[in-house]
């Protein structure tokens, strides 16, 4: 029997002259009636600025909706896409993606300890060899920042498995990713690597081999 998933909740913080609310505050009040989102919450800051000081909130409109905090114009569509991927890594990838381009690094090393999501979306990311370089770089800092962490060394047998990944540079990445996690479950995947065709991949798979140990 599937397990039943409950629709996300959202957190929308206004302002009474912000241009670009009412929007926002009506398509979520519409996924609201439709049961796309469980609850609604519309915060006005000019009323209540601690709301925005204690979650560190600059500008409006700004969305918590599920794991995502979103900011800026959003239009229905959008709002709508983000309501129904709040469970599933794919929507998680995209979020990444957004934050990856604006810079705010910390916001997903904080999901990936906190959630098995966020480190399924980051592998998502990591097996897709169209991503955009800023992506790429991205996720090296990440796992850079998660180096020995528990969230990191539990993926060990998903980052094994890209170790047989047809891109070349994926199979780099993810062996250099398996000697930051330190876990021993990474040594077959290493030595596996040491007959790669590629000679980055080799040199790679000897340096982490040597981490691990």
């Amino acid at each position: 029997m599937n397990e039943t998933v409950s629709p996300p909740d959202a957190r929308l913080l206004l302002t009474s002259h912000c241009p670009h609310c009412p929007t926002v505050l009506a398509g979520l009040t519409q996924l609201v009636k439709e049961g796309l989102i469980g609850r609604l919450e519309a915060v006005n800051i000019e009323v209540r600025p601690d709301v925005a000081e204690a979650l560190g909130v600059r500008a409006v409109p700004w969305l918590e909706l599920g794991p995502f905090r979103l900011q800026g114009l959003r239009s229905p569509q959008e709002l709508r896409q983000w309501a129904e991927r709040a469970h599933s890594a794919e929507g998680m990838a995209d979020y990444f993606r957004e934050l990856f381009g604006e810079g705010r690094l910390d916001e997903i090393i904080e999901t990936v300890r906190k959630s098995p999501l966020g480190m399924d979306a980051l592998l998502h990311l990591l097996a897709d060899p169209d991503a955009e370089l800023q992506v790429r770089l991205g996720i090296g800092a990440v796992m850079e920042d998660l180096e020995g962490d528990p969230a990191l060394q539990a993926v060990t047998e998903k980052l094994g498995q890209l170790t047989r990944h047809p891109d070349a540079r994926i199979r780099n990445d993810a062996a250099y990713y398996l000697g930051l996690s330190g876990s021993e479950r990474a040594l077959p995947y290493l030595r596996e690597l040491l007959d790669d065709p590629d000679a980055d991949v080799r040199d790679t798979a000897r340096e982490s081999l040597e981490r691990v140990r």
